[in-house]
């Protein structure tokens, strides 16, 4: 037997009371199938409308996600960036460095006496009580022994002036001995200083400083 198809049955659903006064209207509604042109118009309005905050939405979503992607890249990256920047400034410190040691090596072989000269002027008031001073060096020839007593002489200085040949020094280095204190001076010496130095204030902008107490190359003390 064919099955039939299921059908609603017509059923009255506005009711009226005695006197034909509807006490419930039906609810049924007849399909519109017909515009006026102003609702056409209306109805193609309020559709480009909702295609067009669809679409504003969609990019705003596509925006955000871009914007993740970004932030996780450059996230990923900075650690990457952050050695490449230290690579870099230790690089740059460590060519200023060779370069500033090329500089020093070629003064220091125009001019052995100068750090001398600058650390008796730079030490004039501790030694000017001693009655002694004793100095040091590699090598000196007459004509700066006689511009290290006239500089002596002329920071204050009227004791003995006594100068010892020390063939291991280096060019350029000296050692200071008075009455009460010392100072001394090694080219090599202080450019290991100045590395270190260096490194640590590498280390501590990088955030794993280790704490350093470089020697001064000077100083006068008992």
């Amino acid at each position: 037997m064919t099955p039939q198809p299921a059908s609603t049955p017509f059923v009255f659903d506005t009711e009226f009371d005695e006197s034909g006064v509807v006490i419930q209207a039906s609810t049924f509604r007849p399909t519109r199938r017909a515009w006026t042109p102003a609702e056409v118009e209306g109805l193609l309005a309020e559709a480009r409308l909702e295609a067009r905050n669809a679409a504003l939405a969609e990019v705003e979503s596509l925006q955000a996600m871009a914007l993740s992607a970004i932030g996780e890249a450059l996230t990923a990256a900075v650690p990457t960036l952050t050695r490449i920047a230290i690579a870099h400034r230790e690089q740059s410190a460590e060519l200023a460095l060779a370069a500033a040691r090329v500089v020093a090596a070629a003064a220091l072989d125009r001019f052995p006496a100068g750090p001398l000269q600058a650390a008796l002027e730079a030490l004039g008031q501790e030694i000017d009580a001693s009655p002694r001073l004793v100095i040091r060096t590699g090598q000196l020839d007459d004509a700066n022994r006689a511009r290290i007593e006239r500089l002596c002489a002329d920071s204050g200085f009227s004791g003995v002036v006594a100068f010892r040949e020390e063939p291991d020094l280096p060019p350029a280095a000296f050692q200071l001995e008075w009455a009460d204190g010392r100072a001394e001076f090694e080219p090599e010496a202080a450019f290991a200083r100045m590395r270190e130095a260096l490194h640590s204030a590498l280390a501590a902008e990088a955030g794993h400083a280790e704490t350093l107490t470089p020697e001064p190359t000077m100083e006068g003390r008992p």
